[in-house]
């Protein structure tokens, strides 16, 4: 791909290359798990045995970085592995990360019990509050910085330039978690960034039928250990895994254009609802962070959390809708409802990351607005 194509472009023709021997404009997938050798160590294209590579993941990898505008991405089976992955090949006992304090409780729970016996220190900071960034950063350099923005499940927003300018002067990498924006409304890379980190089950997938995960890394030298722990540890996307994310991929710019306008219309109104306390989209003139969300963003999303005064109340709120369902995830094209306290954010309870209690999370889909408000409108006439 040329460095002039448009995203559009890239996301329907990275790695997608057609087939050489029959010409078809869709690559096969590629389920060998071992590849002939033309003789000992000669490997066609560097391909010996699945789990070092795949050509079906190698393209999905192509175009991750492609969108992402990396040096090099990786595919994983999801996207705590790759989170994992990361980690490990980045750190040693000892070392520290500095995290946001509104992230993915599953993010929280790898650093904290699973990387944490093992030597992991972590620090967890406001890291949209530029005064307690540099706080944080004057107080002890951590070898890395790790920030959602959006974040999950309060969409908080982090100047992601001015958090790298920052944390590379202390000497830290910074790792972006993109899952929530997609490369199709954010380039955390092109801000700064040294990895961007994706669940692509969620919107590059798009379609709730796919577990994966990604890294995208700016210099392809850092992606070096990581890239090792993938084969080692093995954690790797399987070819029909890979073949439905890149699928999922090549209609993101347009799905993401109906998430951010049916996003933008539920959270005009929820904010005007007398039944609804708060609003959490980074797309009302309303939200903390919707100046730099606008400048960094080019839409908003499609992730809308509401408080609606009680828990009680989130709960009925979230038991009573009908095409709104009732599921963990987001990022497909089906609108989900989740109650983070009890749901994806049950591990974070009693932590400085607790999601409070009265809090709804909604993944806004690609359904007609109406209806969605519709639904919306007599779950609510239900408290």
């Amino acid at each position: 791909m040329t460095s002039s194509r448009k995203f559009d472009t890239a996301a329907v023709h990275a790695g997608q290359t057609p087939d050489e021997t029959t010409g078809a404009v869709i690559p096969p997938v590629h389920f060998s798990t071992t590849y002939a050798q033309d003789g000992i160590g000669g490997l066609r294209n560097g391909y010996e045995y699945g789990r070092a590579g795949n050509p079906t993941r190698t393209a999905l990898e192509t175009q991750l970085a492609a969108l992402e505008g990396g040096a090099r991405a990786l595919s994983f089976a999801s996207g705590l592995a790759a989170e994992d992955a990361l980690l490990r090949g980045l750190l040693r006992p000892g070392d520290e990360v500095l995290l946001g304090n509104d992230v993915y409780g599953g993010t929280h729970r790898l650093l904290a019990r699973v990387l944490g016996p093992w030597g992991v220190k972590l620090r967890v900071v406001d890291l949209s509050d530029p005064a307690a960034v540099d706080a944080a950063l004057a107080e002890r350099a951590p070898q890395i910085v790790w920030v959602e923005t959006p974040s999950n499940p309060l969409l908080r927003i982090t100047d992601i330039r001015a958090l790298a300018d920052k944390a590379h002067a202390a000497g830290s990498v910074v790792v972006v978690d993109n899952t929530f924006a997609s490369p199709a409304l954010q380039q955390p890379i092109a801000l700064g960034a040294d990895v961007v980190v994706h669940s692509t089950t969620k919107y590059l997938g798009g379609h709730s039928d796919v577990v994966g995960g990604a890294l995208v890394f700016a210099d392809a030298a850092l992606a070096e250990q990581p890239q090792f722990l993938q084969f080692a540890a093995g954690a790797v996307s399987g070819p029909l895994d890979a073949w439905l994310t890149t699928r999922g991929i090549k209609t993101l710019a347009i799905r993401m254009e109906r998430h951010s306008s049916n996003g933008q219309a539920v959270a005009g109104f929820l904010e005007g609802h007398d039944r609804v306390a708060r609003v959490y989209y980074p797309g009302l003139a309303s939200h903390p962070g919707h100046d730099i969300a606008a400048a960094q963003m080019t839409g908003f999303g499609g992730i809308v959390s509401v408080a609606l005064g009680d828990a009680a109340s989130a709960r009925r709120f979230a038991e009573s809708t009908h095409l709104f369902t009732l599921a963990e995830s987001l990022g497909g094209v089906e609108s989900l409802v989740n109650y983070p306290d009890e749901m994806t954010h049950a591990s974070v309870r009693g932590t400085e990351l607790a999601v409070p209690d009265d809090v709804v999370r909604l993944s806004v889909g690609i359904e007609h607005v109406d209806d969605l408000l519709a639904d919306l409108d007599q779950a609510l006439a239900a408290l």
